[in-house]
């Protein structure tokens, strides 16, 4: 009996270890997680670094620095912008820089304080260090750099875009403003909430000054902007075409107009130098859009809105998805809300369908001409004007010539 019972228990024993050695051995956990890395070179700007590397990235691969709005962080910033997906599905790094109390009370990137928008000064000097941690630590490419940010993060990587275009090969800014539009916190509200007069020129000198002895290519931009957005108006994404047109050295009149998801509308200037995102209905925030299509990322939480993916686009715009960077098809403006582009142009219309149509924009529920800034009275469907177009984005009040 007790020969027989162990017999059966080497039997099965046996069985067992057989099992075990012809199936596939399991896959193993998943081990890529944000992860902080305490030290990464001078930090005169008291910043945090964190970086995520995908499972088995190799040396000489893209790299992209994500900068967080005010009261965010880095992580919540990694969970909903969409970011990590792509990184996984094209394979580059992601650096992510934070900021905290100690340096602006709400927790933001001082991109309006001189000392921290200067190259080899404070903040600026601090992320580019990260970068030129993460080339080193990680054999990332350096000519396939990239960064991309949110509100004062994406104030802060127009700072970075102009501060160091040897270092950066493209850009995203969402939310921001244009490099140096501010110098004081006072200067950061009147850019914030109106817009500021300078023309494409004047705004590309503040660029080409940031590294006077800069002789290379300057990066290309691409710009998302909430057309409902009443923290940093509308008309900031326009001084940002202005300024970063004319430092690509490329016309403020559009090459191409696309209809995308969400109520996105892509206009592209040059040969996709700059690309321009106006997103009607959208408030403050960073695009996302959840789902499972290749198209479609992050999750939504406070300042990241439901609309379409911007790191989709943006990867795809940096050329991380292993081609090309793709260039738009030229479509017609959607008759629905038809866009004059005649100098000469005259409309009459409610200050409600101006701004709808790109003629006009709105600040505090006031309405405001495009271009002249001419003050129009209510954003509302009851209060008319005519408007003249007289060059690109560029109208004045005609009443009575309509």
């Amino acid at each position: 009996m007790a020969t027989t019972v162990l017999s059966r228990t080497l039997t099965f024993l046996l069985l067992a270890v057989l099992a075990w050695a012809a199936a596939p051995p399991a896959q193993p956990a998943r081990a890529a997680s944000l992860t902080q890395v305490t030290s990464f070179g001078a930090n005169p700007g008291n910043l945090t670094m964190y970086a995520y590397r995908p499972d088995g990235l190799g040396s000489g691969r893209p790299l992209v620095v994500l900068l967080h709005g005010c009261t965010q962080n880095a992580d919540g910033y990694f969970a909903a912008s969409g970011w990590r997906r792509y990184a996984d599905q094209w394979g580059f790094a992601l650096v992510l820089a934070q900021t905290g109390s100690a340096n602006n009370s709400s927790g933001c990137f001082n991109w309006f304080q001189t000392g921290d928008t200067t190259r080899g000064q404070g903040e600026a000097a601090s992320i580019r260090n990260m970068v030129a941690h993460a080339v080193t630590a990680y054999g990332s490419d350096p000519a396939r750099v990239h960064v991309s940010g949110l509100s004062a993060g994406g104030a802060m990587a127009a700072v970075m875009l102009a501060a160091y275009p040897d270092v950066f090969a493209a850009g995203s800014i969402g939310a921001g403003l244009a490099y140096r539009c501010a110098a004081s916190l006072v200067q950061a509200s009147s850019c914030q909430y109106g817009p500021t007069s300078r023309t494409p020129r004047q705004w590309g000198d503040l660029v080409r000054g940031a590294h006077p002895g800069h002789a290379g290519a300057y990066p290309r931009v691409a710009i998302w902007q909430g057309q409902s957005d009443y923290t940093v108006v509308p008309a900031n994404g326009r001084q940002l075409r202005d300024q970063w047109t004319d430092v690509r050295g490329v016309s403020q009149t559009p090459a191409a107009t696309r209809s995308l998801t969400g109520g996105t509308t892509l206009t592209v200037y040059g040969n996709d130098d700059v690309r321009l995102y106006e997103i009607a209905g959208m408030g403050h925030g960073l695009p996302v859009d959840p789902g499972s299509g290749a198209d479609q990322c992050g999750a939504t939480a406070a300042y990241f809105l439901d609309t379409i993916c911007s790191a989709y686009h943006d990867a795809r715009f940096f050329g991380l998805d292993g081609g090309a960077p793709p260039t738009p098809t030229p479509t017609p403006t959607p008759t629905s809300t038809p866009t004059p582009t005649v100098p000469g142009t005259c409309v009459r219309a409610s200050n409600y369908t101006h701004t709808t149509a790109g003629r006009a924009y709105q600040s505090s529920g006031y309405t405001y001409a495009n271009g002249s800034g001419q003050p129009m009275g209510l954003w509302n469907t009851y209060v008319v004007h005519s408007l003249r177009q007289t060059g690109p984005d560029h109208w004045v009040l005609a009443d009575g010539e309509c």
